[in-house]
């Protein structure tokens, strides 16, 4: 697995190649969302931002307000020991739009012991803005089981 540390609640556009910057984004987003820290969660995202997630609604979350109302739900399934951790984390970037692609550790001790091959699949879409990348786009999905 990649060990991702806490890192900071934003990212400076000032260090690193744009690949190393937005792992950094992405690493921070993920620490974030294992403390639980909304606000840090929601940095560097879009105020437009949509997101396709495993739970519904199927059409998406749209918008800010609508991505902030769908986290403390998955706060509280982390907080009964549930695992939210990189094993595969991939970036591209051009000069303005950029994805990342990742797998995932994302269940409870008891899951991952049932199906330990099961892995959240994560697909982000960023775009640069003054100089600074911003998450525009999530898409967070578990295969079917047969």
């Amino acid at each position: 697995m990649t060990d991702t540390p806490d890192t900071p609640d934003t990212v400076s556009p000032a260090a690193g190649t744009d690949e190393q910057q937005i792992r950094r984004l992405i690493e921070s987003w993920a620490a974030a969302v294992r403390r639980g820290d909304l606000d840090a969660v929601v940095a560097d995202h879009d105020a437009d931002i949509v997101m396709f997630d495993v739970p519904p609604p199927y059409q998406g979350i749209r918008g800010m307000d609508a991505y902030r109302e769908s986290w403390p739900p998955f706060f509280e399934y982390l907080a009964k020991g549930a695992s939210f951790d990189f094993v595969e984390l991939n970036v591209v970037a051009g000069a303005d739009v950029a994805f990342v692609y990742a797998l995932l550790l994302c269940d409870t001790p008891e899951g991952t012991a049932a199906n330990p091959d099961n892995r959240l699949r994560l697909t982000v879409g960023l775009r640069k803005r003054d100089g600074r990348w911003i998450v525009t786009h999530e898409h967070h999905s578990f295969p079917s089981l047969p």
